[in-house]
Order: C-alpha cells, then sequence, then structure tokens
C-alpha cells in the first residue's frame, strides 16, 4: 500500500463526497510519537482492503489544511491523529497510542 500525500481542499472536498471508506493519517514530521505510532501502522496496513485510499497529511506543512480537516469532519485536533471516513462521515478518531489497524477493521466489518 501507499499513501496519497493530502495536500489540498480540494482533496478533502472529495473525500467528505466520496461513499465508501477513506483513511486520513495527520503526522507531525517533528515528533517522535507520531513517528512510532505512523511506523506502527504501517506494519499492519497491509490488512486493510486494497481499494481504500489511505491520506497522509503532513501537519507541519499543511497546518491550514490539519484544521479544515477538524472542522469538515467535526473532530478534535490531535497528532498523530487516525481517522476513517465512511461515505463521507468520521465513524473512527484515534490519535497517540489509540492508532490501529485493528480496530479500522473492526469498524469496517
Amino acid at each position: 500500500m501507499t499513501w496519497i500525500q493530502l495536500t489540498s481542499a480540494d482533496q478533502l472536498n472529495n473525500i467528505k463526497q466520496k461513499p465508501g471508506y477513506s483513511l486520513i493519517f495527520k503526522h507531525s514530521t517533528r515528533c517522535s510519537i507520531s513517528m512510532m505510532a505512523k511506523r506502527r501502522f504501517e506494519l499492519d496496513w497491509d490488512n486493510l482492503p486494497d481499494e481504500m485510499p489511505l491520506y497522509f497529511l503532513d501537519l507541519i506543512q499543511y497546518r491550514d489544511l490539519s484544521a479544515q480537516v477538524a472542522q469538515l469532519f467535526q473532530i478534535h485536533h490531535e497528532s498523530p491523529q487516525l481517522l476513517l471516513i465512511k461515505d463521507g462521515e468520521c465513524i473512527l478518531d484515534q490519535s497517540h497510542g489509540e492508532i490501529s489497524v485493528e480496530d479500522a477493521l473492526l469498524e469496517i466489518g
């Protein structure tokens, strides 16, 4: 699997309008906790459905976009943070050590 870089509001709007599942990983490139959470997630991400888009948001480079994510999906900003989106709604919001492919799979069913 590979990350799709999340770099624009247009991409966010597309995620909001897209039927099915999408995943957003918000990551601070300056934070060791965020690096560990990302690494741990990537170890298991092959268990996720192949067709599910995996978006990666660099919080340092795209601070404004991170604020838009929080507003659009009505979540509190965290870092690192994993958001599972289904039919335009956030159905799973995890941060720090809670980030887990297993929990995302449970939500997908």
